[in-house]
């Protein structure tokens, strides 16, 4: 099947002829796009496209000026907008932020105005891998740390050191203890108060409300985070089947913090994602964490992992939705556990007066779910701060998806019945369920349909396979989401990315990648390619409605269409999709997530041993991360448009508008990943398989950057994440 503007108007709910999707008022209209002033026509395009690797439709061109236009290709390490726009670094990593420094790999990004072109911008934090972070740390914040050290006696110890169990005094467990803080030190949230400053350019202006709150807040600060829900009874429960960290309630900082969602009343939700690399996830039967010992101090070019392990951190008390007021200098966090605790990606908020709110988002692995939070009280005012309260009580839900496009809502509840997701449903065959053996915890992979049936004889409903009273067992559960999912049966799926409300209800979902991994796949029958192919890589992007627009309802409807791909093959032109964001006309801006392994990986030839490349093997063919926009009125209505290519090894995270959609925030994540830091400009030329708009294939010599230097840009620079502001030069 090939993808063209038409089903993709029709998918978003709209058709060539309409003036918009109709998910706003003619109050929120307006009659120009982003960045264009008002005097500009709905039709016209605010930017000039920018070239990519590979040739679009949109340019017009005829197979063979396409040929002679992309036979070369340079890659440019830099934020590439097109001609008239600039970028402002706003905050980079290593800059001081309140009592702290901006962290490492920055993520979501949230801009609360205070007033017009002023406000507090928040920021996530993501991850750490070694190589980069290493060689660039000393540079950057002129101190050095033992890493050639603790490396050699990682690499004697197996691998792995269990530094929770050596002896205080200890002088390893003293050198591990010091990367370790330092690498929870760039993890987490961080908030800075900004202006534009006489219509020219972004500055920060150093309020009492900017500050960090990181991996280890409250560990040596006082600064704990909060905790709200049924979680909250396992936290405090005496003779824990397992680990006890003695801190009940509180919760020592934040980390692996990706994607997120800002509220109408103007607090700021972080979703911790994949926290499994810094502690334990599995759990016991009661919902206590596992020994710190279960995740062992890990370090090496390419990994850092077990930071948690030397401070003797419960990892079930990582993997939740975080949510922070930027305007209180004194709230550094409260986790919500009625929201679940997996690896988070992105919150969609609805809040509609007199209705119960409503909060989406999504497990970011191979094989997660879609979950929805549902209040038990209902909204008064969406502005109310008080809409907070709403979060300690209510309900979570597992989206389970049926083929012909219809589904509903499974809470997550003690007597939701136990009827697993089978391996033969899943792409890769296998399926994680909680521990049979309950007195031993933790988890298992089932690959064969038959264990399935047996556990399903020997626990009848989730409430079985918890301890506890009634409350720890909900804890519980919630604690153990993504399992206990699984065992409800809630729907496998493909690495959901990102949640978007829009203002009629419509939840918009990216679903990254097709693929299945080692920790499941998704769901044969509804996540398959165009062409119905299985482990499609290249994306989806899901509309789902509730039924009659109920944020509370347990029945919806879905569609889905495959974006991702090959021009020639009906795809738009990018791959992978992850952050949506809507501007007040409804126009779509998405930013990709290629894996940085695959950014400009050669394709000499498209085939290997007489088959055809699978869809992960042609990633190298779009070149570097990148922003688009799709206008969804005017005559340019359901054609992609490319806006921006990121750095080199990077991804575009976090696209956030002002109100006057004057300015576009950006963050810059993990520039150099693979190739660390450039050195003296050294670049390789590769070769690449690539195909005309009607099919024809052609070879590309593409040079490209070893490294990165971005955002200095100067020859043998370390490669720093940071955060812009997107302008016209005007």
């Amino acid at each position: 099947m090939s993808i063209n503007r038409r089903d993709f108007l029709l998918f978003l709910g709209t058709s060539l002829g309409t003036a918009s999707l109709g998910l706003f008022s003619s109050q929120e209209k307006q009659s120009f796009l982003p960045f264009a002033k008002p005097t500009s026509a709905a039709n016209t395009l605010p930017f000039q496209a920018i070239k990519t690797s590979i040739p679009l439709e949109i340019e017009g061109l005829s197979p063979l000026q396409q040929i002679e236009k992309y036979n070369t290709y340079e890659v440019i390490d830099d934020l590439v907008l097109p001609e008239g726009f600039t970028y402002d670094v706003i905050l980079a990593w290593g800059d001081r932020v309140g009592d702290s420094r901006c962290g490492y790999n920055n993520d979501y990004l949230s801009f609360v105005e205070t007033q017009p072109s002023e406000g507090y911008l928040t920021s996530n934090f993501e991850y750490i891998r070694g190589k980069t972070w290493m060689q660039s740390y000393s540079i950057v914040m002129g101190r050095s740390l033992p890493f050639e050290a603790v490396k050699a006696a990682v690499s004697e110890s197996d691998g792995a050191i269990d530094a929770f169990s050596l002896p205080n005094g200890d002088p390893l467990k003293a050198q591990i203890e010091a990367i370790a803080k330092e690498a929870l030190t760039d993890l987490g949230i961080g908030v800075i108060s900004l202006r534009f400053k006489d219509g020219e350019q972004w500055e920060r202006t150093h309020s009492t409300e900017d500050r960090r709150i990181t991996g280890i807040s409250g560990l040596e600060d006082g600064r704990y985070l909060k905790t709200t829900g049924p979680g909250v009874a396992v936290f405090k429960k005496a003779n824990k089947l397992g680990y006890e960290d003695g801190l009940g309630d509180r919760a020592i900082g934040t980390f692996q913090n990706c994607a997120g969602g800002t509220t109408p009343w103007g607090t700021v939700f972080s979703a911790e994602e994949n926290c499994h690399v810094q502690v334990p996830e599995p759990v016991m039967a009661d919902g206590s964490s596992l020994s710190p010992s279960q995740r062992p101090f890990l370090l090496s070019d390419k990994y850092l992992a077990g930071c948690g392990n030397v401070f003797g951190l419960a990892g079930n008390k990582y993997g939740w939705i975080v949510e922070v007021d930027p305007a209180n200098p004194k709230d550094y966090g409260t986790k919500h556990t009625w929201l679940g605790r997996y690896r988070h990606e992105a919150v969609g908020i609805r809040a509609i007066a007199g209705k119960r709110l409503a909060l989406y988002s999504g497990c970011d692995r191979r094989g997660g779910h879609l979950y929805k939070f549902v209040s038990t009280r209902r909204v008064r005012d969406p502005k109310n701060k008080a809409n907070s309260r709403l979060l300690e009580e209510g309900m979570l839900y597992g989206a389970k998806f049926n083929a012909d496009g219809t589904g509903n809502w499974v809470p997550l509840t003690l007597d939701t019945p136990v009827d697993p997701v089978l391996p033969s449903q899943v792409a890769g065959g296998m399926v994680t369920l909680p521990n049979s053996n309950r007195q031993e915890g933790g988890i298992v992979a089932i690959t064969r349909d038959e264990e399935m049936a047996a556990f399903q004889q020997q626990f009848e409903t989730l409430g079985d396979l918890y301890e506890g009273n009634e409350e720890e067992k909900q804890g519980a559960i919630l604690i153990d989401a993504h399992f206990a999912a699984n065992a409800a049966g809630i729907t496998c799926t493909a690495r959901p990315e990102d949640t978007m409300v829009a203002p009629d209800g419509t939840l918009f979902i990216a679903f990254t990648s097709g693929n299945p991994g080692g920790d499941g796949g998704p769901d044969k029958d509804v996540f398959r390619g165009p062409n119905g192919e299985l482990s499609y890589e290249y994306g989806w992007i899901m509309r789902l409605e509730e039924k009659e627009g109920d944020p509370a309802a347990r029945d919806f409807r879905w569609s889905i269409l495959a974006m991702g791909g090959e021009p020639a093959d009906g795809g738009m032109g990018f791959s992978n999709p992850d952050n949506l964001e809507l501007d007040n006309n409804g126009n779509l801006w998405m930013v990709t997530d290629m894996s940085t392994s695959y950014h400009n990986r050669a394709i000499a030839s498209r085939t290997k041993e007489g088959k055809s490349l699978s869809t992960k093997d042609l990633l190298g063919l779009f070149g570097n991360n990148s922003l688009w926009f799709i206008p969804t009125q005017g005559e340019n209505a359901g054609t992609a448009y490319p806006f921006a290519t990121a750095p080199m090894d990077s991804e575009l995270t976090g696209p956030f508008w002002t109100r006057d959609r004057q300015t576009l925030f950006l963050a810059i994540q993990h520039p150099g990943e693979n190739g660390g830091m450039r050195q003296n400009n050294a670049t390789e030329t590769r070769h690449f398989a690539l195909r005309t708009t009607n099919g024809k294939e052609f070879m590309q010599k593409r040079k490209v950057p070893l490294g990165s230097n971005w955002p200095n840009q100067q020859p043998n620079t370390p490669p720093r994440p940071a955060i812009v502001a997107i302008r016209q030069r005007n």
